[in-house]
């Protein structure tokens, strides 16, 4: 963290970004929408469209490919924005601006950026993750979907798990074990994989929270890719795992720690007001103590999320190594989400276990994050590993 400034303002053209997202989010995101869209699993595709009229799929995009210029401060910025309202518009976002955007610009061929990166600036392009499988978590290296070279095509064999939006993707960005199972890191390559091609099985898996762009197990029978969809062409068979070890994966955890502060805020929001606004013996709750000590300990973790996740992304954007502090954001700012959603939960008492208010929604949402996207264990274990502890 040496030579990080030291000057907290938020830059201008970042303060008026997430202005403009934040009146979007009023006007487009009511809340009584963010209750449907949760409650139907509904992926709101009209709001997309809008954000991409906006401009602001093109955040992660250069500008010879259409975009704005990469600016991973900004695009964090935004997904926050949008979090504080409904995660079902902010994960399909990071599926177009992040798993699309960051990873055809770190990782594809040049005729891959000129065919796909316009697209994701036009707000036409979402990703998929197709990464974890039923017997594979965070060991990536041993992924058992095996793919094969015949001409001019790959045949892909094999499952995909927690594969979340497979259904709306126009790619699943796959994973697959392309050389001999003993050759572990020199033997994986990524296929962008449309999942309307034959002997694809997609099928819904449930879970707890993060709903609006459902999760799904993805199946693989002989499905025949064109090996123009090796990411970053037919040189870089065999040569995946050097391509999930860049920049994107640092986003990846700045993108879900983005995601933790938007809901961390938005239950300090509402829980705040509630006991501005609840009597109880007399007088607002918020005049007893055991309230108020909740409430100020949640602002201050909301004020220590913010400060690790913006430090972080200010890193990624820069190009500077940023390993440990990604791994630090993620590890804190989904866990205190967590944490802080149920603290103001409490505050609101049994309405906040109503699912006519919107708690027991971030709640739901909260606890998940530690989990996905890299857990908090794999964290610590990244951290101590960055840091030589014990080396």
């Amino acid at each position: 963290m040496d030579g990080l400034p030291l000057n907290f303002d938020e830059p201008e053209h970042v303060r008026l970004l997430r202005a403009s997202v934040a009146r979007f989010v009023e006007a487009e995101m009511p809340r009584a929408k963010a209750r449907e869209w949760d409650r139907g699993n509904i992926y709101p595709r009209e709001v997309m469209a809008k954000l991409a009229e906006m401009g602001l799929m093109g955040l992660t995009v250069e500008e010879r490919y259409g975009g704005a210029g990469i600016d991973i401060y900004s695009t964090m910025a935004v997904i926050e924005e949008l979090a504080r309202r409904s995660v079902a518009v902010a994960c399909p976002y990071i599926m177009a601006v992040c798993y699309a955007g960051m990873n055809l610009g770190e990782s594809a061929s040049e005729a891959q950026k000129r065919e796909l990166l316009p697209k994701v600036a036009a707000g036409r392009l979402l990703f998929a993750y197709g990464l974890s499988e039923p017997n594979v978590g965070g060991d990536l290296a041993s992924v058992e979907t095996v793919a094969r070279r015949e001409g001019e095509e790959v045949i892909i064999n094999g499952a995909k798990r927690w594969c979340t939006g497979a259904h709306i993707a126009d790619y699943i960005f796959c994973l697959v074990r392309s050389g001999p199972k003993e050759a572990r890191y020199k033997n994986l390559s990524i296929i962008l994989v449309p999942p309307t091609l034959p002997g694809i099985t997609i099928t819904p898996l449930g879970h707890l929270g993060i709903r609006g762009v459902e999760t799904k197990d993805v199946a693989f029978d002989e499905v025949r890719v064109p090996a123009a969809n090796i990411l970053g062409g037919e040189e870089m068979w065999d040569r995946g795992w050097e391509q999930l070890a860049g920049r994107a994966l640092e986003v990846e955890k700045l993108e879900l720690s983005a995601c933790a502060l938007g809901l961390a805020e938005a239950a300090v929001a509402d829980a705040w007001s509630y006991a501005e606004e609840r009597v109880q013996f007399g007088r607002p709750i918020a005049g007893h103590q055991a309230i108020r000590h909740t409430l100020a300990e949640a602002r201050t973790r909301v004020r220590a999320m913010r400060l690790m996740l913006y430090s972080a992304a200010w890193l990624a954007d820069q190009g500077r190594p940023c390993s440990v502090e990604t791994s630090m954001a993620k590890l804190f700012c989904c866990e205190a989400a967590a944490e802080v959603t149920q603290m103001c939960q409490r505050v609101t008492g049994a309405y906040g276990l109503s699912d006519e208010m919107d708690m027991e929604r971030y709640v739901r949402d909260a606890v998940s994050l530690p989990i996905v996207g890299g857990s908090s264990n794999m964290q610590k274990n990244n951290i101590a590993n960055r840091l030589k502890l014990g080396a």
